[in-house]
């Protein structure tokens, strides 16, 4: 079964078509800019009877070099079956759309990366009549945005960057940066990331962190995937489930907490207190970091 997390570091690329663009120049990868991207359909199953789809597969136009295909590859963990497939692809979508085909694909772990970015020759001995060469994105290649400001400048990036490095040490630095600049972003933008990155971080620790980062900085958000969390909040009282929700995330982040801390976040009654917790608890190293915000 594909996972979302699987889902969104592809399929960002289909709201998002130009990021190509800017995933080109952050890793010193020169191609002419486009003018011109269209989707194309994904399936390149073979007559019978086997099922074989891209990610996403997009047409880029550009003036100087004329137009290319770029099929976006959302990379779990190892494989050694892809390589296989990644050069059928390349070699079907030559084919079909007599035009030139770029692999990316994108990772969320170093060692997936590093095992993607090798070269996969297809011949015989030492000569290879089609080598499977990927553009690969990830945390190594990827740089952490973590300036408000920055991630303004480019949302998907920014959200594509957070996704990648969704398993780092630093995420919850990461997603504090990004939950602050969304509060500026427009709604058509601010919105369809918020699920992006959520989906993107699938069953990661990070992701409950998200979670909460979205309800309390961005509460006025709505979504599905949240509408669940607000209505319990209601049915346990709002004090009640913030309290319990500034434990989480301390608890996500490993930080100690006594006995005597945790009853005084379980027994504040104050909202706005409980709310300033919850954001320093995001960032919190230690439980005097969480009170410091009273």
């Amino acid at each position: 079964m594909v996972s979302s997390s699987h889902e969104a570091m592809h399929r960002i690329f289909q709201d998002h078509p130009t990021l190509f663009s800017r995933i080109s120049e952050t890793l010193g990868i020169p191609f002419p800019s486009p003018t011109g991207i269209s989707e194309l359909p994904n399936d390149v199953t073979e007559t019978k009877p086997v099922d074989r789809r891209i990610d996403t597969l997009l047409r880029i136009d550009t003036d100087s070099h004329g137009p290319f295909l770029l099929a976006v590859e959302a990379q779990k963990n190892k494989d050694p079956e892809k390589p296989a497939s990644w050069g059928y692809y390349l070699a079907f979508l030559r084919n079909k759309y007599r035009l030139p085909p770029l692999l990316l694909v994108i990772c969320q772990d170093r060692a997936t990366a590093e095992w993607a970015a090798r070269p996969d020759p297809i011949g015989f001995c030492s000569w290879p009549s089609l080598t499977v060469r990927p553009i690969v994105v990830g945390p190594d290649n990827l740089p952490v945005i973590n300036d408000p400001a920055k991630v303004l400048e480019d949302v998907p990036l920014a959200a594509l960057s957070t996704i990648v490095h969704g398993a780092s040490p630093d995420i919850d630095g990461i997603l504090k940066t990004m939950s602050t600049a969304l509060q500026e972003a427009p709604e058509d933008v601010r919105n369809p990331v918020i699920e992006f990155i959520f989906q993107g971080l699938d069953k990661l620790p990070a992701a409950e962190i998200w979670r909460k980062l979205v309800v309390v900085d961005l509460s006025f958000y709505k979504s599905p995937l949240f509408q669940e969390t607000r209505a319990e909040g209601k049915a346990e009282g709002v004090t009640e489930r913030a309290a319990e929700d500034v434990l989480a995330v301390l608890d996500t982040r490993g930080v100690d907490v006594p006995e005597e801390a945790r009853s005084r976040i379980t027994d504040c009654d104050d909202p706005d207190v409980l709310r300033g917790w919850l954001r320093q608890a995001a960032v919190a190293t230690s439980i005097d970091d969480v009170f410091r915000a009273e």
